[in-house]
């Protein structure tokens, strides 16, 4: 389940750590007016690194767990769309603890807009018809060219062809032909639809981050043991970041209700196909640097 970490807790953390690493040089100087500079020495580097927002927690670090007893930080009922960034335990599917991992809050916890999935999935849908659909116009018919019967005489109606749309075996008119469906949308809309798409997932809190999708073997009743445990949920898509696991792939490929990803290929209509959400923690990191990534104008 996602969790938010307040601004206050990262700052505060900060706090503790620059005072503790000015208090050990005053006492080296012996002269406590050095203490200023080094807390705004300190202050400055945390905010440096502060885009670094998929650092990982493991239990062998110095997280300030004491800060995170006080309040409780696992809400359902959390402010969705403050762009904050999200702290959620780290598994595998033995359900191993594997420590923590920070979620950017530009990628996971962005506003929750409607239209914008509507677009973009519409765009999706758009783009990926063949458009291959033909029909044959009166020059693409097979048949001759002679005029059936004569003008006048024969009490009938008059006709000049026999591939005309009227007779049987003849063109088609207006048919339709092959063309493309696809309807232009700007790249920072389809961006941000999926930064919406990840951000509902991890509202709901079917979400869930893994150290690695490794499999002791290529059983389908590991996949079937772990998706038992999980509550309320129809559907599951696995992404992956590198190359699928051959394992994984062969365990999951007679389950209709398991599907795998690669980061690359991670999209709007997928997510919504599927009510949870598995992704390894190599996914999570290329997908945020791929939301991160400058867009080529």
């Amino acid at each position: 389940m996602a969790a938010s970490i307040s601004r206050r807790i990262v700052r505060t953390f900060g706090s503790f750590t620059a005072l503790g690493r000015c208090s050990s040089t005053a006492n080296a100087s012996g002269n406590g007016l050095s203490s200023r500079p080094c807390d705004l020495k300190c202050g400055i580097s945390l905010l440096s690194n502060r885009k670094h927002s998929t650092s990982i927690l493991t239990p062998d670090d110095n997280f300030p767990y004491d800060l995170l007893a006080k309040k409780t930080v696992i809400t359902p009922d959390r402010t969705i769309g403050q762009y904050q960034d999200l702290v959620i335990p780290v598994t595998n599917f033995q359900n191993e603890d594997k420590g923590f991992m920070v979620l950017a809050g530009d990628v996971f916890d962005v506003p929750i807009r409607k239209d914008i999935i509507h677009h973009v999935v519409r765009w999706q849908l758009a783009k990926r018809q063949q458009g291959t659909h033909s029909t044959k116009t009166i020059s693409e018919v097979s048949g001759t060219g002679r005029k059936p019967w004569n003008q006048k005489g024969t009490g009938r109606a008059r006709h000049g062809t026999l591939r005309g749309p009227q007779f049987r075996g003849g063109c088609v008119m207006h048919g339709p032909r092959p063309r493309s469906h696809a309807i232009k949308m700007n790249k920072q809309v389809r961006r941000l639809g999926l930064k919406i798409a990840l951000s509902a997932r991890a509202a709901e809190g079917k979400l869930f981050v893994f150290d690695d999708l490794a499999l002791p073997t290529h059983k389908t009743k590991n996949i079937v043991n772990y998706y038992n445990q999980m509550e309320n949920t129809k559907k599951v898509l696995v992404v992956e970041g590198g190359p699928i696991d051959e394992k994984l792939k062969l365990a999951t490929q007679n389950l209709h209700y398991v599907n795998i990803l690669p980061s690359i290929g991670l999209n709007v209509y997928s997510i919504l196909l599927h009510d949870t959400l598995v992704m390894s923690r190599d996914a999570v990191n290329k997908i945020i640097e791929r939301m991160h990534t400058p867009i080529n104008r």
